[in-house]
Order: C-alpha cells, then structure tokens, then sequence
C-alpha cells in the first residue's frame, strides 16, 4: 500500500513538473509583430440562445398549460427544431439586473416573437455578433483591423487611433483597438439600445460600453472574453468568456446571408394590396 502510495505521488510530482515546463503557447506574427488573428472563427455554445445557463425548454416562445408551459401557438409546428438546448452559460452566475430592468428582461423574454431584434435581420451588435450561429472573418494588417460577418454582413472597422466620440449612435458602435501585449483589446461604444445579448431577452441601453479581449491560446483558438459595463440596466459589471474556433475547411469562406429580404413578408406582408393569408 505504501509502494503504491509513494509511485502515485512520485508519477502526480513529474506530471506537475512537465507542466510546469510546456512553453506558452506562441501565435504567428503578423509583419509588424502583432499575433496573426486572421481566419475565419466561430462560436461552438449555446450563448445566443442565452448567455446564462439554463435548462432545455419546449420552445423560445412559451404559453401556459395543463401541467406547465408549452409552446406558443405560432412556433408549434416547429416542434423539436423550435426548441431551447441547455446551455452552461458564458457568464458566472446571474446577470447583475437592476430590479426594474430585470422586469424589463423577462418582459422581452415573453414577448420574444415580436420583439427579438435577430428575427427582424436588424444588426446583432457587440458581442451577441460574436456568437450567433455563423462564422465571421478577422483581417488584420499592420495598419488596419476589420472584421466581417456571415450573418447580415455586418461588418466592424476597428479604430488603432482613437478618432474621439462616436457621432451617432448605431447598430455595430465604434470600435478602437489596441494591443496589451499578445492580446487585442477592442473598446466599443456608441451603440444604440435596440440589439439584445440573446434570445432569452437579456437586453443593454444605449449606455452600453463593451471592452473585448482577443488572445489566440492555440494554433486554432482564440481565448474571448467581453466586460459589460451598463450603468442604466446593470448594477455593476460583468463578464462572459468563451473559446473561437478556426474553422477548418480546406475552403472555409464567408458566404452571403443578407437576410432582409428573408423578412419582407414578416415586416412589410400586411401593407400588400391583397396581403397572403396568415
């Protein structure tokens, strides 16, 4: 028993010290010797149904039951296909709600069919853009930073050199970023308060200030994590973190999903001169 004992601790001390020994992982650098973050990365989680965790759910939109809520009647043809996977969350614990705007959460939660921002096509703002279900693309150069996305092609011009105060409002805000060591930091600001975090509700004002951190950990990971700082809705800040995956398709490309004309109908089907029938 002592043997057995003294070889387990002897094995846990040089697994220990092997760890100990693995070099920090080193990206590729870009010709002004910044980490090389081009390619094309995605989201591999549950946050845009909602960013913290939850259970499975019959559906997004719910009405009540004999013996509990069941899907609202107009995605109950969907079936499985409209339903909720659990999620583990991408934040600890709960969202730090003011009770007002707590009210206002599950407001929006019930009232996700006619309110959900994403079924609208409307731009998914900072940071829900980056975990929707669609890939999106860095390009990076000494000079300038852009990312683009799949999904309404959205796109970010990312600011080196602070050009002051946003001068309106919008949808994406303004980015400007710089480098903290091998990590690039992206400060966003000037959003308007239309875009929600998911599909659950959870919501921001136009008070949002979002601070991004992108680290490649691996030669295809990206460590992502984003600061939520809202004085209107939240009572302090807090943070979600999740992993970017490079997708690995030989010819791995952003494809078009400009979605609005996928929404005329929904938006615009009632002024028709003889609308379709419901």
């Amino acid at each position: 028993m002592l043997q057995r004992t003294l070889s387990f601790l002897a094995a846990a001390v040089i697994v220990t010290s092997l760890a100990a020994q693995t070099p920090t992982y080193r990206p590729p650098r870009t010709a002004d010797g910044h980490p090389d973050l081009n390619g094309i990365w995605q989201a591999l989680n549950e946050a845009n149904y909602d960013i913290e965790a939850h259970v499975a759910r019959a559906a997004l939109a719910l009405r009540p039951g004999p013996y509990g809520p069941v899907p609202a009647v107009p995605v109950l043809a969907l079936g499985a296909v409209g339903s909720v996977p659990p999620g583990l969350g991408v934040v600890d614990g709960e969202l730090p709600y003011k009770p007002e705007a707590l009210a206002k959460k599950k407001q929006n939660q019930a009232n996700w069919l006619t309110s959900d921002p994403e079924i609208k096509c409307y731009l998914p703002g900072v940071p829900r853009a980056t975990y929707m279900p669609y890939p999106f693309q860095i390009l990076e150069s000494a000079s300038a930073i852009m990312i683009v996305y799949e999904y309404a092609g959205a796109v970010r011009n990312i600011f080196l050199k602070d050009p002051g105060p946003a001068p309106v409002d919008s949808w994406m805000g303004q980015s400007v970023g710089h480098w903290d060591g091998d990590t690039l930091v992206v400060d966003v600001q000037g959003m308007n308060d239309s875009s929600w975090f998911d599909r659950a509700g959870n919501y921001h004002s136009d008070a949002l200030h979002v601070v991004e951190r992108y680290t490649r950990t691996s030669p295809d990971v990206i460590a992502y994590e984003a600061t939520i700082e809202d004085p209107q809705v939240f009572t302090h800040p807090w943070k979600m973190s999740m992993p970017l995956y490079r997708r690995q398709e030989k010819n791995a490309q952003l494809l078009d999903f400009k979605c609005p004309e996928f929404v005329e109908e929904l938006l615009y089907g009632q002024w028709r001169k003889k609308p379709l029938a419901k």
